[in-house]
C-alpha cells in the first residue's frame, strides 16, 4: 500500500464540481502537515484520509461526497476516505 499523496488529494477535490474549495475548520485544525507546509482541507490520521470541503449552494451533498471520495481514491494509498462538507459557499467558487 502507497502513503497518500495531500497533495494531489487536494487536488482531486477541488476539481470536482460542486466543490468551492478545501475547508480547513477555524484555525486550521483539518491540515495535513507536511515539511514545512500545510495542506488544508486534507488530513492524514494514519488508518484513513479525511477530506474537507466547502460547497456550493444547491449541489446534491450525498452525490458531491461520493464523488470527492472518488475522485480522491487514487491517492488515498489504498486507505478509506471520509468527506466532511464542513461549510455551504452561497458566493460562488474561491477566487470566481
Amino acid at each position: 500500500m502507497a502513503d497518500p499523496d495531500a497533495d494531489a488529494i487536494a487536488a482531486a477535490a477541488r476539481a470536482v464540481p460542486g466543490v468551492s474549495a478545501l475547508h480547513g475548520g477555524p484555525g486550521l485544525e483539518f491540515a495535513a502537515y507536511l515539511p514545512g507546509r500545510r495542506v488544508p482541507g486534507v488530513r492524514l490520521p494514519g488508518d484513513r484520509v479525511e477530506v474537507h470541503v466547502a460547497a456550493l449552494y444547491g449541489t446534491v451533498l450525498p452525490r458531491l461526497a461520493e464523488e470527492v471520495r472518488t475522485a480522491v481514491a487514487p491517492a488515498a494509498g489504498g486507505l478509506p476516505v471520509e468527506v466532511h462538507i464542513d461549510d455551504i459557499d452561497v458566493a460562488g467558487p474561491a477566487g470566481a
